[in-house]
């Protein structure tokens, strides 16, 4: 619990870092060489730029912390690697759902939430997959390594 925590803090500026990141890409991508801070529809939620920016900026840090915090899941040995991946997932996403509803990152509608949830699983695995990949190439090495001793 305590190294959750302590990840969770670490992540906080993390989580507000990549969200600044986006939000510059999201600009360089949509906004015709101007600088969107929020989607325009999160600025008429909270009745000025400045208290969304403040909110996104809230938000994008608690979602670092807390993907920062769960972390700790993957080493929890207790788990099957199925039943790690499962909590985590489930985790993320009501983590990640609400915050994206809040900063306007998807449609306000059932169909909304259901693409951006979809968009979010394959993101999801491709990120496990890639880390799964990655981690076995590192056993098998560690194995052989001590297969020549």
């Amino acid at each position: 619990m305590k190294k959750a925590l302590l990840r969770g803090l670490i992540g906080f500026p993390i989580g507000v870092t990549i969200g600044y990141a986006i939000s510059i890409l999201s600009s360089l991508a949509y906004a015709d060489g101007k600088y969107s801070s929020v989607v325009p529809g999160m600025s008429e939620q909270f009745g000025s730029e400045i208290t969304a920016v403040a909110v996104q900026f809230i938000l994008c840090g608690l979602m670092g912390g807390a993907f920062a915090a769960m972390s700790a899941i993957w080493e929890n040995d207790r788990l099957s690697l199925a039943a790690q991946s499962a909590i985590n997932f489930a985790l993320s996403a009501v983590v990640i759902l609400p915050i994206a509803y809040t900063c306007h990152w998807m449609e306000h509608s059932l169909r909304g939430a259901l693409i951006y949830l979809g968009v979010f699983a394959c993101i999801y695995v491709s990120i496990w997959a890639v880390m799964y990949s990655v981690y076995r190439a590192r056993i098998r090495k560690i194995n052989a390594d001590l297969n020549k001793e």
